[in-house]
This record gives structure tokens, C-alpha cells and sequence, in this order.
């Protein structure tokens, strides 16, 4: 694999891995959580120990020829078990965690086997891309060869049969993880069968080599990233669908906050904008923002027009939430342009007590209702004429008597 692409990927993998290592410290006891780090470190080792320049640089600093290949098999058996072993944890049911260590031990006797018939055999010519079929006729690295490929094929297999049997049952997120999690698997399959094929064909007198160097390679790399992805689907899903409703509130509130900015600016109650943060973050800076001046305005909201605009709202909708946002739209559009004349009660729920109003101090509303504060602002024609209404007020109570 291009050395480039295969430290790209190894990356890629790892900065996943580094997102999953707080929740791995807080859950270190969690198989299921253990296991998915496994996959995400194991995917990224086999890219990093896979690329030529790592080969070239491991045998060198070793002075082992060729002592890159049995590591580079070995993250891939590891890395194989781990994936077939995450799928069983996902699924989960009676006797899965004794059938996972069985499956560790296992494919720990394979590790344990490429190792020793790594030691027997003898690679003293140094072949960073084309190992697998240059020393496919050489005694006990022949066994090594097929035994890594037979324990890789056997694991993938296993794994795409699972996945998609399982994919069957399910729906969502996790049906669509599973179904590309298979595929990764399938294209992994793809890997162990052309290296398979091109050391037969070796077999046999016949140079099939580049099946075995660009075919298989290929196969790899788009193996590892459908099954990392696939595992990601089902992780990542949650916080996406969050996020994704997060920015669409974040946006929503906009027209209020615009409403608001100069007494924001002017009073110094914008809150420093965080930089580089999740749209939860944002919408929480926004959120804190507009409450900031809410709190601010909360002596000069306007009573009368307040009363004023829900009846003429109720009489156009008929529905009191979507008339209560319109008023409330228009009470805070109207103190925040003419903050600083006279101070007047905001309406109170009858049998309240008379007096200053600590409204939003004491019942702010609820993110649902900021929204539909703000689509009144941008949308209600109620609200306009309100506002025409408030600087007729505002010019009467300005009036001598």
C-alpha cells in the first residue's frame, strides 16, 4: 500500500481511538467498549506496520530481515479476532463472553504460530510488498504464509456471516453498522484470497504476484475502513441526530439574538463565543446569551401590549402557545428598542402578587419556547404591527396630560 495512504488511514483511525480513550478510562472494565478501542488501535497498526517505509524502517533498526512481516500478520490476526469478537459482544445473549475468550485464545495460538515458524524459517532477502509470494515455496515460512491467511480468512468469514444474519433482524443505525461492517468484512475476505491465490499460482510455477501486492492491498484498505466505519455507525449515530438538533435550534434562535444584540453589546451580557466547539456548545453560548438579556429587560416589558397581542394572536391561530411566542415576540422586540423609558409590569398569572417583576428571572423559558419566541420574531406579521402599536404607546404615555 502507497506508504501516504497507509499513514493517512493508520491516522484517521487513531484520532478515533484517542475520541474513544476518555470513555475507555472512565469504563476500563467495559469488554464491549474495550473491544471496540481494539479495533479502532488494531485497524490503525496494521496500516502503520503494512506501509513499505515502516517495513523498511523495522527491519533496519532490528537488523532482522524481514521481522515486519510476522508483526504486520500478527496486527491483522489480532485485529481480525477483535472484530469477529465485537460483533458477538454487540449482539451479546447467554455464554458470549466465554465464547469471546475462546476466540482470543484461539487466535492467540495462531499469533503464537506465526511466530515461531517465523523463527524456523529462514528470509534472509528483504521484500517490503511481496513477501507472501516470494517466499511462498520456503519451508516454514510457507506455513507461516498460510496459516496467517487461514486464520484471517477464517475470522472474516465469520464475521460477514454474523453481521449480515444479524442485519436481518434489525433496523436503524444498527442494521445499517452491521450491513457495512459485513461489506468490510467481505472486502477483507477479499484480501486473504488473493494472497491465497497468488501464493497457489506460486505454487504451481506461475508469478502472480501483483494479485497478491496491489489486488490484496486494495481489498485491505477498503476492508478496514467499512468495518471501522461500520462500527462507528451505530457509536456515532446518537451524537449526530444530537447535534444535527442542536444546530437546528442554534439556527432558529438567531432572529431573537439579532433582537437582542445591542443590549447584549451595550450592557456587556454576551457571554465570549466559543471557538472551535460542537453545535451543543454553541447552542448553550446562544441560549445563554439571550437569557442574559432577557433578565436584563425583564422591568420593561409592556403589560398592555403584552395583553393586547395574544388576544389578536389567539384570534389568528387558536392556538395559545403559538399566540403566548407571538406576544412574548413582541414584548421583547419593544423593550429591547426602547430600553429605558418608563418601567412597567410584565403581566402576571392571576393571583400572583402585584409588584417588580422578576419574570425572567424566575421562569425562563424553556429552549422550545425561546424557538418559537424566534420564529414569531421572524415570521409573525402580529409582531410587526405590535411594534407599531408599542411606539404609539410609547408617544401617548410620553404626551402630557
Amino acid at each position: 500500500m502507497n506508504g501516504l495512504l497507509a499513514y493517512v488511514s493508520c491516522t484517521v483511525l487513531w484520532l478515533g481511538l484517542v475520541v474513544k480513550a476518555p470513555d475507555l478510562i472512565r469504563h476500563r472494565h467495559d469488554p464491549y467498549l474495550r473491544t471496540i478501542c481494539a479495533v479502532l488501535g488494531l485497524a490503525g497498526l496494521c496500516f502503520f506496520l503494512g506501509s513499505p517505509p515502516t517495513v523498511g524502517a523495522v527491519n533496519r533498526l532490528t537488523g532482522i530481515p524481514n521481522l515486519a512481516a510476522p508483526l504486520t500478520y500478527a496486527a491483522i490476526t489480532a485485529y481480525s479476532a477483535a472484530s469477529q469478537i465485537l460483533v458477538a459482544l454487540w449482539r451479546g445473549g447467554p455464554g458470549v463472553h466465554r465464547t469471546a475468550r475462546r476466540w482470543a485464545l484461539a487466535y492467540a495460538g495462531v499469533v503464537l504460530g506465526i511466530a515461531t515458524l517465523f523463527v524456523l524459517g529462514e528470509a534472509p532477502v528483504e521484500r517490503r510488498t511481496d513477501l507472501d509470494t516470494y517466499y511462498a515455496t520456503t519451508p516454514y515460512l510457507r506455513e507461516m504464509i498460510v496459516l496467517y491467511l487461514a486464520g484471517h480468512l477464517t475470522a472474516v468469514t465469520i464475521t460477514v456471516v454474523s453481521a449480515l444474519r444479524w442485519a436481518r433482524e434489525v433496523r436503524g443505525r444498527l442494521r445499517a453498522g452491521l450491513i457495512t461492517l459485513g461489506a468490510g468484512a467481505l472486502c477483507g475476505a477479499g484480501y486473504s484470497l488473493s494472497k491465497l491465490v497468488a501464493v497457489a499460482a506460486r505454487w504451481s510455477g506461475r508469478d502472480w504476484s501483483a494479485l497478491g501486492t496491489h489486488v490484496a492491498q486494495s481489498a485491505a484498505g477498503l476492508g478496514a475502513l467499512l468495518t471501522v466505519v461500520g462500527v462507528l455507525i451505530p457509536l456515532a449515530g446518537p451524537r449526530l441526530t444530537e447535534w444535527r438538533r442542536a444546530w437546528r435550534t442554534y439556527v432558529r434562535l438567531a432572529p431573537l439574538e439579532c433582537e437582542l444584540d445591542d443590549i447584549l453589546a451595550r450592557r456587556s451580557l454576551r457571554v465570549p463565543r466559543p471557538r472551535w466547539s460542537s453545535p451543543v456548545t454553541r447552542l448553550i453560548w446562544r441560549q445563554t446569551s439571550i437569557h442574559n438579556a432577557l433578565s436584563h429587560l425583564d422591568a420593561y416589558v409592556d403589560r398592555e401590549l403584552y395583553d393586547e397581542t395574544l388576544r389578536a394572536a389567539l384570534r389568528a391561530t387558536g392556538d395559545p402557545e403559538r399566540a403566548a411566542a407571538t406576544a412574548w415576540a413582541a414584548v421583547i422586540a419593544a423593550a429591547a428598542r426602547g430600553e429605558g423609558s418608563v418601567r412597567v409590569r410584565i403581566p402576571m398569572p392571576p393571583g400572583e402578587p402585584a409588584g417588580e417583576s422578576q419574570w425572567f428571572q424566575e421562569r425562563a423559558p424553556r429552549p422550545d419556547a425561546l424557538v418559537r419566541i424566534a420564529d414569531a420574531l421572524a415570521t409573525s406579521p402580529l409582531v410587526r404591527t405590535a411594534m407599531a402599536r408599542a411606539r404609539t404607546m410609547a408617544t401617548e404615555r410620553s404626551s402630557p396630560v
